[in-house]
């Protein structure tokens, strides 16, 4: 059972993590420049109290996740579809929330039809039911609405400093019968495609995790790894380093600490088929009477 402190550190996260991803939400207009948008966003974070549980990112149009604007990038948005994706913590206790949005007016039944899966598979939770029953749910608004489901992304658990922890919550029926448990805190995730509805890895990462701590002899990789300890494990950016070291030596020492094993990528993950992607999540704790810790209260 999860005790009512850990709770009450989730619900102030996920008042943080959905007023500013509103916020972000807000700051969504052609001409704006997504690394604005993302430094607004993890500002607005922290002025509200909160930590950064990963970067803020936003991914466009095919690319389903893990984009995140490095230094150097002046991208501005246009007519395109945009996924916001916004986590925090208090404590290392997380709130994680995503949504999309639009600005080329093509995919409103693309959105909808992910927002309705979110909503549905949400109604589903409550302990003992299975995962598979909630991919089910997924699976079925999504391709009713003439969509795919994107199946190699998944909902998650979220951990103490850990965003992505079991239980792996599908996005279509994959015969699970694991079962939800009462004080599960996780994050349901549907992704919506008008292509393949399987993503892959393209580019190259700009967001990273420790996964291994070593030791360093080059001076300057060893302050960065330093700085690196403070994230606790959690995802962080490119782009908070280049701030402090500048990019030659970012670039320099991550591409070190990759191949010492020391960090794990997180490169863009891209529609097979070019496919539109489109993305909502909300973070739940698992009770009797589910608390939907995300959704701000109207």
């Amino acid at each position: 059972m999860i005790n009512q402190d850990i709770i009450e550190k989730h619900i102030q996260a996920g008042k943080i993590a959905a007023t500013c991803l509103q916020y972000g939400k807000s700051l969504i207009k052609p001409g704006a420049k997504i690394k604005d948008i993302l430094d607004s966003v993890e500002n607005k974070i922290s002025e509200m109290g909160g930590k950064l549980a990963f970067p803020a990112q936003i991914s466009l149009n095919s690319v389903a996740a893990h984009a995140c604007a490095e230094l150097s990038d002046e991208t501005v948005l246009k007519d395109e579809v945009i996924k916001l994706d916004v986590g925090v913590h208090i404590d290392g206790y997380i709130a994680d929330n995503a949504l999309t949005v639009d600005l080329s007016g093509k995919y409103s039944s693309l959105i909808e039809a992910n927002k309705k899966a979110l909503d549905e598979a949400l109604k589903l939770v409550k302990p003992g039911v299975s995962l598979s029953e909630i991919g089910k749910k997924i699976h079925e608004v999504i391709t009713e609405a003439g969509f795919s489901p994107v199946r190699n992304l998944s909902g998650h658990g979220l951990g103490h400093y850990k965003i992505h922890t079991s239980p792996s919550i599908p996005n279509f029926d994959n015969g699970n019968q694991n079962v939800l448990q009462e004080g599960m805190v996780i994050a349901i995730e549907p992704f919506a495609s008008t292509g393949a509805g399987v993503v892959q890895e393209a580019g190259y990462s700009t967001v990273f995790t420790l996964v291994k701590d070593i030791s360093v002899r080059d001076p300057i990789t060893r302050k960065m790894l330093l700085q690196i300890k403070k994230y606790k494990g959690l995802p962080f950016a490119k782009r908070w380093l280049e701030r402090e070291f500048g990019s030659a030596k970012t670039n320099f020492a991550l591409r070190q600490l990759v191949n010492s094993g020391c960090l794990e990528q997180h490169p863009p993950l891209v529609d097979k088929e070019q496919g539109i992607v489109s993305q909502a999540e909300h973070s739940v704790i698992v009770l009797d009477e589910p608390i939907v810790f995300t959704r701000l209260q109207k």
